[in-house]
């Protein structure tokens, strides 16, 4: 018996903010993964699952909240290495999300020490299990998505930093897009296979989309201007450490991949500034930078057009911390 399918992405209504964080840390698992914040009901693990079936693997793995530091990376087995001369590793939670996604729910309620596990292994690519002296390293190259609702309790800000893109649902869908939702979801329950198999050419064009911008990433340049750009912004945001820079220059390339571009603009940059620095922007800001100090003077930072996929992107979103558009995404076949 095959499992049931997961509700494609494509298929899901409105949350294109959450859509597109999702997209850009999928294309760049250096990103950091994606703290999903917002009240339950809001459709957040269907959108993490969602996420899954545009990677390689497909692989889709839970973090349960009772989880030990060994079930998340594994053991090792001393007694085997004394009578065989070899360790013999019993993989983790973090080995089965190697090439997928690792999920976690409610990560606030999640052990603090756990989430430094996550969030280094998450950044590194490997995890190391060390033991009495004798160790095992393997890769664990995963996007890592955590949710949380704010009104079950924070995360600590040095772990809230640690996640690349932070990105809140708390808006209201309008009654007419809330009715869509129902439908939509009443269809899948009925139907998981007839349903993914509606939406297939929608999320097969989806899942192509990410495969070819994973593949522009590297010859999109980490430019001096665009980092210019960005520094500016993070020290006009009052943000604390560097995380937020670094993690910004990448989500913008990755955008710029996403829309099909050969270098970045200020068009990614502000695409994205909102997922970079929603979670680190201190409540007093120091001085803005002059438009001279923010603009770059000319390269690969200059405004660029680019198809979307699903229709063109706006020109020029909104400076950062407004509100901006995303990428349209497909209709309804």
């Amino acid at each position: 018996m095959t499992d049931t399918p997961h509700f494609p992405l494509s298929a899901v209504v409105g949350a294109d903010s959450l859509k597109l964080a999702l997209c850009l840390t999928a294309i760049d698992p250096k990103i950091g993964g994606v703290l999903i914040e917002g009240p339950r009901g809001m459709a957040k693990s269907t959108l993490a699952r969602g996420l899954a079936d545009l990677l390689a693997s497909g692989q889709f793995v839970t973090l349960p909240l009772g989880a030990t530091e060994e079930r998340l990376v594994g053991t090792l087995d001393l007694d085997a290495a004394l009578g065989q001369g070899k360790a013999q590793f019993s993989p983790g939670v973090l080995a089965r999300a190697d090439g997928g996604v690792l999920y976690v729910d409610e990560v606030n309620l999640l052990a603090d020490h756990l989430v430094d596990v996550l969030l280094d292994v998450a950044a590194s690519g490997t995890n190391v299990v060390e033991r009495d002296g004798i160790s095992h390293r393997h890769a664990a190259r995963f996007v890592l998505i955590g949710t949380m609702n704010p009104e079950e309790g924070e995360l600590r800000p040095q772990l809230l930093d640690r996640f690349g893109l932070n990105v809140a649902m708390n808006s209201q869908p309008q009654p007419a897009e809330r009715g869509e939702i129902i439908r939509r979801r009443l269809s899948f329950d009925l139907d998981p296979q007839g349903f993914c198999e509606q939406w297939a050419a929608a999320q097969d064009a989806l899942r192509e989309r990410c495969q070819q911008a994973r593949e522009r990433l590297q010859g999109i340049e980490l430019d001096d201007q665009s980092l210019a750009v960005i520094t500016a912004r993070c020290y006009a945001a009052a943000v604390d450490g560097m995380r937020a820079d670094l993690v910004w220059l990448r989500a913008a390339r990755a955008h710029a991949a996403w829309r099909g571009a050969g270098v970045i603009s200020l068009e990614d940059i502000d695409a994205v500034a909102e997922f970079a620095l929603r979670h680190r922007r201190r409540q007093q800001p120091a001085e803005a930078p002059t438009p001279q100090q923010s603009q770059p003077q000319s390269g690969s930072a200059s405004s660029s057009t680019g198809q979307g996929q699903w229709g063109e992107l706006p020109a020029q979103p909104q400076a950062m911390g407004g509100r901006r558009e995303v990428p349209s995404w497909p209709k309804k076949p």
